[in-house]
């Protein structure tokens, strides 16, 4: 039987704040609300001048505004809390967690740290964890800034893991629900609540390892690789830890560090929370398209060829909505032709994950298409195609009813082939899903020491 070690995964050394109110300690992950500087000046209003993990971190909102001002004053106020007492003493320990959403859904966690030389967001890749959407790399640098000699390191990360049988975070769950929490308490902004237990015991901790090494019996091919974790959240913090510790790694030989040396670095590590991919607690929102400045017919002509498809006409947008939403491989398109609404349904035999297949052919159509004569106010003028993301379908149908515009309605993520496609395929086309609301997004809670 394999160690966690063996695996890629570590228990950290959690650093909890003491006596403190989560209501004002955790915030939302920095990557949401990145368009709403109301959102976070709400959070800035609601903590004043108490311990917070929005001290520590940079909400993206803010990442062209002073950031070299900012970054500074977050290693500062990380150097305050460790050095002022803000923290309870190290906890060598896992945390089982459960999240209650304001949408009344409960969803469980493990926090673990994991060895990032065993994670890899290069497509193909054949490492334990491995990417789930394509990765920005020009989003990575100015995130390295950030980590970068940071002295601690907060998670929004979320791991997902495909354990169908409930065999590790709800096993770990079963095993330490009786115990007194670490913590609980309420978090801000429609974030609901949220309650945690230490994994500490040998006995518990060989548990969780029993499961680990079952799973991954399930989800090892034939070539030997094993496929553990997909990264739901935060792919782009966890590949900018990984080139942190990359290019920190690569300094450490330079400078002679032994083998010890480089194993016990703690920048060798993430600290990250799994979730199980069938939790029913977890949702897979499927994130829509809208597309402007196109022919819509000719577009949905075009994917009908390329995906093998079949193009009916549907007479409302409810009934539209209702068959995307019941289907794992149907697409729905809202658009006005001739000055009448269209409501169009795109059936295919498509088996894997629907998104992995309809994105590449759109960027295809887009590639090609021309540009738009558009006239506004008597003015006409040329413009190119776009593509916008979208969550909710009002907005999807509302925006493909304008003039110019393509609503293209995306159906469930189905969970069976999750994992399935990305082994088979590489990592998913950009916004392929969303991990639940906004509002459900993880908190930033447990804290580990980084750069000493």
């Amino acid at each position: 039987m394999k160690n966690l070690c063996d695996f890629g995964i570590g228990i950290p050394q959690i650093l909890l704040p003491k006596n403190c109110d989560l209501s004002t300690w955790s915030v939302i992950a920095c990557d949401q609300y990145t368009q709403d500087k109301n959102y976070w000046k709400s959070v800035e209003e609601k903590v004043a001048d108490k311990p917070s993990t929005l001290n520590l971190i940079l909400p993206e909102v803010y990442l062209n505004e002073n950031k070299e001002e900012r970054i500074g004053k977050i290693r500062q106020s990380m150097k305050n809390y460790l050095e002022n007492g803000v923290f309870e003493s190290e906890k060598n320990c896992l945390v089982y967690l459960e999240r209650t959403t304001a949408f009344g859904r409960t969803r469980k966690g493990l926090v673990v740290q994991i060895d990032l030389d065993t994670y890899e967001w290069k497509p193909f890749s054949k490492a334990n964890i491995r990417a789930t959407e394509a990765t920005i790399v020009d989003r990575i640098p100015p995130r390295m800034e950030i980590r970068r000699g940071a002295p601690l390191e907060l998670p929004h990360i979320m791991l997902l893991v495909n354990d169908k049988k409930g065999l590790l975070v709800e096993g770990a769950g079963n095993l330490v629900k009786n115990n007194a929490p670490l913590y609980q308490g309420s978090l801000m902004n429609n974030g609901g609540s949220i309650k945690g237990w230490a994994i500490e015991s040998e006995a518990d901790i060989q548990a969780v390892t029993n499961a680990v090494n079952e799973i991954a019996k399930e989800c090892t091919d034939s070539d030997g690789s094993t496929f553990l974790f997909a990264v739901g959240d935060g792919n782009h913090s966890l590949a900018t830890a990984k080139a942190v510790w990359d290019e920190y790694k690569a300094q450490l030989l330079k400078d002679g560090a032994s083998e010890d040396e480089i194993k016990n670095c703690p920048v060798k590590y993430a600290l990250v929370e799994i979730v199980n991919l069938y939790d029913s607690g977890l949702t897979f929102e499927p994130i829509h398209r809208v597309i402007f400045n196109i022919n819509s017919m000719e577009l949905v002509q075009f994917l009908a060829k390329n995906l093998d498809g079949k193009i009916e006409e549907v007479a409302n947008k409810e009934d539209l909505e209702n068959q995307v939403k019941n289907s794992w491989a149907d697409f729905g398109f809202i658009f006005v032709e001739d000055g009448k609404e269209k409501f169009v349904i795109l059936k295919t035999q498509i088996k894997e994950l629907a998104v992995a297949r309809l994105q590449p052919q759109i960027d295809e159509f887009l590639k090609n298409a021309p540009d738009s004569h558009v006239c506004t106010d008597g003015v006409c003028r040329l413009v190119k195609p776009e593509i916008d993301y979208i969550h909710g379908t009002d907005e999807v149908i509302s925006l493909g009813l304008k003039e110019n515009s393509t609503g293209v309605l995306l159906p469930p993520i189905a969970k069976d082939s999750f994992f399935e496609t990305i082994n088979g395929r590489g990592p998913l086309p950009r916004k392929s899903f969303s991990m639940g609301e906004a509002d459900e997004k993880r908190f930033y809670l447990e804290c580990r020491k980084l750069f000493e």
